[in-house]
């Protein structure tokens, strides 16, 4: 008989939608814990400029992987399917059911999917790249793996640089990798929720809550990590907030000019996100908070 999966409710999609305070309501009404999914607010010390739950939010459900790593540390998504599994199983072992929660897509995936078995990132391969535009890039992927050239847009130049880096390393196109991984067993029952925003009511939430970090004490946060030795070479300084407010400390920005980065950065990265999560043919959007009750009725009939 095939092992029971354990159900996860999954809120994913953008920063500033409204992810955590749903969580948190639900994990109080259903006897759940949450589960970060969020990329930057596993590191210690980043705490405004990654808009971490507060102590008093913190104190209401318990939260795991927040705060989880120092800043040197690399985190990957490998890492942190690795991390979030053992917790899952902790969480479910005591007969609590488990919410998880963020905006990292591939973290998401690399938990409800897993990660494709190809091979380690090679920065000098990476480099030979660099001189071409993503439409040159996109016409190489083309000619060695048409499939996924089919699938990526010339601006999204991460991805394929990717896919070319494994053609160069290996001779086979990536997209053989994930077909094969394709029948992995999948471990989680998971039902995928986001909250549905109008675009430029989210720009105008992400905008605000930019001048609140700064008037929560961002710039003191981000100069007491440079004062503790942190590099701002880092893969944590150098997200979003951070990078802008050490360059500023460094006098290569002006404050106002920090601020306005940070505010253009978070909206486009915000977008990337709806782009990411609109092309999951599994996700249920969602109004909050008009619709709390729809979902609440939802969850409860999934976790059963």
């Amino acid at each position: 008989m095939a092992e029971e999966k354990i159900k996860l409710l999954v809120l994913a999609g953008p920063t500033g939608s409204g992810k955590s305070a749903l969580a948190l309501r639900l994990a109080e009404s259903i006897g759940a814990e949450i589960v970060n999914a969020d990329s930057m607010q596993i590191y210690r010390g980043l705490d405004i400029g990654t808009a971490k739950p507060s102590a008093e939010e913190l104190a209401r459900v318990p939260h795991h992987l927040v705060s989880f790593v120092s800043p040197e540390v690399n985190f990957s998504a490998s890492d942190f399917r690795r991390e979030a599994a053992a917790v899952i199983e902790e969480i479910h072992r005591r007969g609590r059911k488990v919410i998880v929660v963020g905006g990292t897509g591939l973290y998401i995936r690399a938990l409800l999917e897993g990660l494709v078995d190809s091979p380690e990132g090679d920065p000098e391969l990476r480099r030979q790249f660099e001189g071409s535009s993503g439409a040159e890039l996109l016409q190489k992927l083309a000619e060695v793996d048409p499939e996924t050239a089919a699938r990526l847009h010339q601006n999204d130049r991460v991805r394929i640089v990717r896919a070319l880096e494994v053609f160069a390393q290996t001779g086979r196109p990536i997209s053989a990798f994930r077909s094969e991984h394709g029948f992995a067993e999948r471990h989680y029952e998971a039902l995928k929720m986001a909250i549905r925003v109008e675009r430029e009511e989210l720009y105008r939430r992400l905008n605000q809550r930019v001048d609140q970090m700064l008037r929560d004490g961002l710039v003191a946060e981000v100069a007491g990590l440079v004062a503790a030795g942190y590099s701002r070479e880092l893969k944590a300084l150098r997200s979003i907030g951070y990078k802008e407010i050490a360059a500023h400390l460094a006098g290569e920005l002006a404050l106002d000019e920090a601020v306005e980065l940070i505010k253009r950065d978070t909206r486009r990265y915000a977008k990337r996100q709806m782009t990411w999560f609109s092309r999951e043919n599994d996700i249920y959007w969602l109004e909050y908070p008009e619709s709390f009750a729809t979902i609440q009725e939802h969850v409860i009939e999934f976790f059963g």
